[in-house]
């Protein structure tokens, strides 16, 4: 019944890895099924789900937060069976989902700050996968079939996102 988190650098393969991880012991792969069970828990879609995700810890998330001051301005303009999700909510439904997968056990959970979720849940190994720039600008690169300096504009942004997140 273990678990193993994988954190990683945008590009460094840990996608491949997981995957690989998971076939080769019979675990499950959890990474946007997490997306897709907040966003079922919020009653949103997943693309919301997402866009809360990459936002989450700018400014501007912080800003929107404060003054729609979590659920009291929106629940105004939305009807009562509209979902809403905000920064804090996502966090809550993020712990929430990736507790009751290492729960289950046998998983292998991509990212998402499931390295400190976990930090003290017992059978769980946790993973941080590094690579070269170079290295992880190719691999965006191949994957989303733009040039390298493209690749190098994708990673960079993604790089000091994922950094304040954390």
């Amino acid at each position: 019944m273990a678990v193993i988190t994988i954190s990683r650098q945008f590009g460094a393969g840990a996608m491949a890895l997981g995957q690989m991880l998971a076939d080769r012991f019979g675990y499950t792969f959890a990474s946007r099924e997490i997306v897709q069970q907040i966003a079922d828990k919020a009653k949103v879609s997943t693309d919301f789900v997402l866009s809360v995700e990459r936002e989450a810890g700018t400014r501007l998330s912080r800003l929107m937060s404060s003054i729609i001051s979590s659920r009291g301005m929106v629940s105004k303009i939305l009807r009562d069976d509209s979902g809403y999700i905000d920064e804090k909510l996502y966090l809550d439904y993020l712990v929430l989902t990736v507790v009751q997968i290492a729960d289950e056990g046998n998983a292998v959970i991509m990212g998402r700050g499931s390295q400190y979720i976990l930090k003290t849940h017992p059978d769980t190994i946790h993973i941080l996968l590094v690579d070269d720039l170079e290295n992880r600008v190719k691999r965006v690169e191949g994957r989303e079939k733009v040039s390298s300096e493209q690749a190098e504009r994708i990673v960079h942004p993604e790089d000091k996102r994922r950094l304040s997140l954390y």
